[in-house]
């Protein structure tokens, strides 16, 4: 019977099922005004013999999803955090502290490049960062504000920028602004893909070879084409790690 396969980060959620072990089509949509009843339609749809999820999208959503599940009789994992498991080792000195959805796409991206040093770069809410040998050790990771955050804290914090931000002529996109609104935009695109190529460079000491960059996250594409590191796009990272991690029973440290 198919699994399904639930990643639910801080404003969207995505999911696909699992079948004779592919991965199926996923699907996804901004969950703020979800409850138990749209993650049971959710699960009546699917029809699954289990549900599998990861999920940093707080109590409120959690509690909805068990109670859709309770209610469909279909029997749902949170997945939690391990020290090893899907061949990765996580490098945090307390493997709990760190976010499961970036466990379950170092997971992903180890099934993917196994033996090849990568760079995670998860660009949803937050950009994190998270370097994995080719031996599939966690070095450890770096978490900073996304684009879409960058804009939304000057945008929300200042007075003169907000001000300036609002309408005039908007011009061709490039690296410098020729509005307050453009100069925010490129300013925080190029801030992100520069603390990528920045952590790709670090690495290179670190993992013997400068690491491959994959990205993931609904902020990827628009950091994908100022990047000048090697780099490759996965969307659904997290689900792909979550199906490897479907087979086993991580135990958390």
């Amino acid at each position: 019977m198919a699994l399904l396969l639930i990643d639910a980060g801080n404003t969207r959620i995505k999911w696909a099922l699992l079948k004779d072990g592919r991965l199926q089509r996923s699907q996804a949509a901004a969950h703020g005004a979800w409850g138990a009843r749209q993650f049971a339609r959710l699960l009546g749809r699917a029809r699954p013999g289990r549900v599998l999820v990861s999920s940093v999208a707080g109590a409120r959503v959690r509690g909805a999803l068990r109670q859709a599940a309770r209610r469909a009789g279909v029997p749902l994992t949170f997945l939690r955090v391990a020290r090893s498991a899907g061949g990765v080792k996580v490098g945090y000195l307390e493997p709990w502290r760190l976010g499961v959805d970036r466990f379950a796409a170092l997971v992903g991206a180890h099934q993917l490049f196994p033996r090849i040093p990568v760079l995670i770069a998860g660009i949803g809410t937050a950009l994190t960062l998270d370097l994995l040998t080719r031996q599939g050790e966690h070095v450890g990771g770096a978490i900073i504000p996304s684009p879409a955050l960058m804009v939304e804290t000057l945008l929300t914090r200042t007075q003169g920028i907000r001000r300036r931000s609002h309408g005039g002529r908007r011009a061709a996109r490039g690296p410098f602004g020729r509005s307050t609104r453009d100069a925010i935009l490129e300013g925080a695109r190029y801030a992100a893909a520069a603390a990528i190529d920045r952590a790709a460079a670090e690495a290179a000491a670190i993992a013997g070879r400068r690491p491959l960059v994959v990205l993931t996250g609904g902020g990827a594409a628009e950091v994908r084409v100022l990047l000048q590191s090697h780099c490759v796009t996965v969307p659904d990272l997290v689900l792909i790690g979550l199906a490897a991690l479907s087979a086993q029973r991580p135990r958390g440290a």
